[in-house]
């Protein structure tokens, strides 16, 4: 013990008189030693004490020399690294960024107290963990969350995957990462969808060319478009959860079940009447497969679907299964085009009228990408 006392003390003296750079060079060679030299544990001891006073160091340069020599092993006594690593930025970025001394939690820690610059430090981690990249992405800022998708050491939950979507998912570079990403769940992609088209309503040269009002139309119609799109190609275990924050959003209109329906999204759009009615899925889709028009207009208007408009899911719903069985070609377009036909002389006004323009877009566009695929073959 006594030997111990007089290093350190020796050790103190030194460093009252050393100018700045020979105390840098002392805390880089003493953190060396600590870790690469035979020490007895009471020179181990001493080495430690004296690390901790160089800790209150009044130049950086010195701590930075400190952190420099320990940071990176698993070795260096754990107190010093939660101290470095709430140092100032240049002295903290090697404790942060590669000790193997900080869990999880000090992580976590660091991220809700810390500022941006320390966040930064964290989402650069070589192997950033999903609880540590849950709280990035609850308090991170747009600079931090993109050094973190950018990261391929990070693991992202798909829950924090919305959650950056909610928080900022209006910034562009943080949207076209996340839609560059494959794990990116669908309520999340949809999400981000609408950050897009409240971006477009929000820019006044296009208002002013189009009209406030026909703007909002076409956005509506087209985030429509791209949900739709969307529910096609996500995996079935995907589909409640986007058909819940859709109906928690105020989504499942009659307009966006009947697109759903002509074009044939089938899983998506038996998981929206589950959701709608509390049915079992095995019911909703015995029903919808092979049902008599009078439970699948039951079906419906338990869904909340009013009576003049379940008229049209039912007729659209037996057209579908035909136009499945028989496949002669594009089931939206076989699905629309009999339905228009069927109601042609519908009086058709309120949200019949609406329902059946929507049902005459999707036919147009149809036609449209159909004789797009044509030419294209005739030229080939």
């Amino acid at each position: 013990m006594l030997g111990r006392r007089v290093i350190v003390e020796a050790f103190l003296r030194w460093i009252e008189t050393a100018k700045t750079g020979d105390r840098a060079r002392a805390a880089n060679a003493l953190g060396r030693a600590y870790l690469q030299s035979e020490m007895s544990a009471d020179e181990r001891a001493a080495a430690e004490m004296a690390m901790t006073f160089l800790l209150d160091d009044p130049s950086p340069r010195v701590r930075l020399a400190l952190a420099e020599a320990i940071a990176w092993s698993p070795d260096a006594p754990r107190s010093l690294i939660l101290s470095l690593a709430e140092d100032q930025p240049e002295v903290a970025c090697h404790a942060v960024t590669c000790s193997p001394l900080l869990s999880d939690a000090d992580l976590v820690d660091l991220a809700a107290r810390g500022n941006g610059a320390t966040r930064m430090l964290i989402a650069a981690r070589a192997h950033v963990t999903r609880p540590v990249s849950a709280a990035l992405a609850e308090v991170g800022d747009e600079e931090e969350l993109l050094c973190l998708l950018e990261n391929d050491g990070a693991v992202i939950s798909s829950l924090s995957l919305k959650r950056i979507a909610e928080r900022l998912g209006d910034c562009c570079d943080i949207r076209n990462l996340l839609l560059d990403r494959s794990d990116l769940p669908a309520d999340a992609r949809q999400l981000l969808t609408q950050h897009v088209s409240n971006a477009l309503i929000g820019l006044p040269l296009v208002q002013a060319a189009i009209g406030l009002q026909r703007l909002q139309r076409i956005s509506r119609e087209a985030t429509e478009a791209a949900i739709v799109s969307i529910a096609g190609d996500i995996a079935p275990r995907e589909i409640p959860d986007l058909v819940q924050h859709l109906r928690l959003n105020g989504r499942l209109t009659p307009s966006f079940l009947m697109h759903a329906l002509c074009a044939g999204k089938v899983d998506f759009f038996a998981g929206a009447i589950v959701d709608l009615t509390a049915c079992s899925e095995r019911r909703v889709r015995s029903i919808l497969a092979t049902g008599r028009m009078h439970a699948v207009r039951a079906l419906y208007e338990s869904a909340g679907l009013p009576r003049n408009i379940s008229v049209i899911f039912v007729e659209a719903t037996m057209l579908w299964r035909d136009a499945a069985r028989k496949a002669p070609g594009s089931v939206l377009g076989n699905v629309c085009g009999r339905l228009l036909e069927k109601f042609r002389h519908h009086d058709a006004h309120g949200a019949i009228g609406e329902l059946l323009d929507l049902v005459e877009k999707l036919h147009v566009n149809e036609q449209r990408q159909s004789a797009r695929v044509y030419a294209a073959l005739a030229a080939a």
